[in-house]
């Protein structure tokens, strides 16, 4: 795994990387659903490398590795936590900010997302369709009005219930970034194309 960002590189402990001037690289290990370089983690890698982070409370939902709270805090997000069910990936998120140096910066809970109080400036939440779609009401609780919600984990043929949840809540699709992934057999889905979305309020 590699993933170039403007001025960041994220990559597997074992893959060699040339850094250019400028760049700063973060080692990132893992054992999830959504690796580092699965289409849609590299989607959201995308969207969050185009969003101002500065100063920002950022929230990774179902955070796996810690890849994108890893990314944020990288990118100056004053605070991200991290929150996932799973006890292995929280052990492993909080590695990965201890090696890359950024355990000041990434917070990591174990458990589900709707325990959360406050609102965040971002909220990213890389996670399967089924998921997804009984989260619009929480996202838009945990997001900050002026906030901004990156979403990935479903498939073109999966969006269109999923985004009528979201414009029906208040949200507006500002941006729409697509990855194929190839296969000898058609996914259940019906589709290879992964789907990711950035959101604002209208």
């Amino acid at each position: 795994m590699l993933v170039r960002l403007p001025g960041l590189v994220l990559k597997s402990p074992w893959h060699p990387c040339r850094l250019r001037p400028g760049e700063r690289v973060l080692t990132v290990r893992a054992r999830t659903a959504f690796p580092p370089g699965h289409p849609t983690t590299r989607l959201c890698l995308e969207l969050l490398g185009q969003t101002p982070l500065a100063g920002k409370r950022l929230l990774d939902v179902g955070c796996g590795s810690g890849i994108l709270a890893l990314a944020g805090a990288a990118a100056g997000a004053g605070l991200c936590l991290g929150v996932d069910l799973s006890r292995q990936a929280v052990l492993l998120t909080r590695e990965n900010a201890r090696s890359n140096d950024l355990a000041a910066a990434v917070q990591v809970v174990r458990g589900s997302s709707d325990c959360l109080r406050g609102a965040f400036q971002v909220v990213v939440a890389n996670l399967p369709a089924a998921v997804q779609l009984g989260k619009v009401e929480e996202f838009s609780r945990l997001t900050a009005p002026e906030g901004t919600l990156i979403l990935s984990g479903f498939r073109d043929t999966q969006e269109e219930p999923l985004q009528q949840l979201y414009e029906a809540a208040g949200w507006s699709l500002s941006q729409r970034r697509t990855r194929d992934e190839w296969s000898i057999e058609l996914p259940p889905e019906k589709s290879f194309t992964w789907v990711a979305w950035r959101l604002q309020r209208k």
